[in-house]
């Protein structure tokens, strides 16, 4: 017994010691953010909502939250079809070059960002595209579409093929087969992947530095700008802006299909 006591002590000392880890810079950030100085501490100086009327009153804030609001629009629209039917068609068929497919599908793990941002910036530059905020969104889904296919592939995986069969033999057309069994069965695969490609291309950093000029910065880098001089509380204020969004984006991944289905599609 008191080994088994002594096991459970120290897994869970463990555990709290990785959730105290994963959650203080988060809880750094929060407190901050409400302080009543003009400088970034923590423990906060005071409790005030000072910052948060500040960045809400802010356009240039403002206008490039809503910029990266369009990025990550651009991204999600064009990863839905793309990233549905490659998981679909890696799940259900001999692809022809599956292994260059799956070595594409481990670029995001084994592919500096930096060398992927610097070619599309060369690819767009040559096309005469860079300036415009939508090669920012096309950009960002060809880093992160792999999330998608996974998301979609793993849902793919568990369609009986026999529904699909099914609906054929009853006369059904292809296409009316895809959107009546295949699609519905994927959707949550489809949810999952939509929502991480928001979320990606929402916090996006590096390949909008590379994409972007002044006219059009997106929040990341107007951030990075910020920080190069000073770090004030509106920053906090609006990292906490974006952790909010991160948390709906959990809540309705949540609600809609459920966690665990997210966490098996990993």
């Amino acid at each position: 017994m008191s080994g088994s006591r002594s096991k459970s002590v120290v897994l869970w000392t463990l555990v709290t010691i990785a959730l105290v880890t994963l959650s203080a810079p988060t809880v750094v950030v929060l407190g901050a953010s409400f302080t009543g100085g003009n400088i970034i501490t923590f423990p906060p100086d005071g409790l005030s909502l000072r910052w948060y009327a500040r960045i809400s009153q802010a356009s240039d804030l403002r206008n490039a939250f809503l910029r990266t609001l369009q990025v990550a629009t651009v991204c999600t629209i064009v990863a839905i079809p793309v990233g549905t039917l490659a998981g679909i068609a890696l799940a259900k068929y001999a692809v022809r070059f599956e292994k260059t497919i799956q070595i594409y599908l481990l670029l995001p793990f084994t592919i500096p960002l930096i060398g992927s941002g610097i070619g599309l910036m060369l690819i767009f530059g040559n096309a005469g595209i860079l300036g415009q905020l939508w090669p920012v969104g096309i950009a960002c889904c060809v880093i992160n579409l792999p999330f998608m296919i996974w998301a979609v592939t793993a849902s793919a995986t568990g369609l009986d093929p026999d529904l699909e069969l099914a609906a054929a033999n009853c006369g059904a057309p292809p296409l009316q087969v895809f959107f009546s069994v295949t699609l519905p069965a994927v959707m949550p695969g489809v949810i999952t992947g939509s929502l991480l490609m928001f979320i990606l291309a929402l916090n996006e950093f590096l390949v909008s530095l590379l994409l972007v000029d002044a006219r059009i910065v997106t929040l990341p880098v107007l951030i990075y700008n910020s920080i190069r001089s000073i770090i004030t509380p509106d920053l906090a204020a609006i990292s906490v802006v974006f952790i909010a969004c991160s948390a709906v984006a959990v809540f309705l991944l949540d609600r809609l299909v459920g966690l665990d289905i997210f966490l098996k599609s990993k």
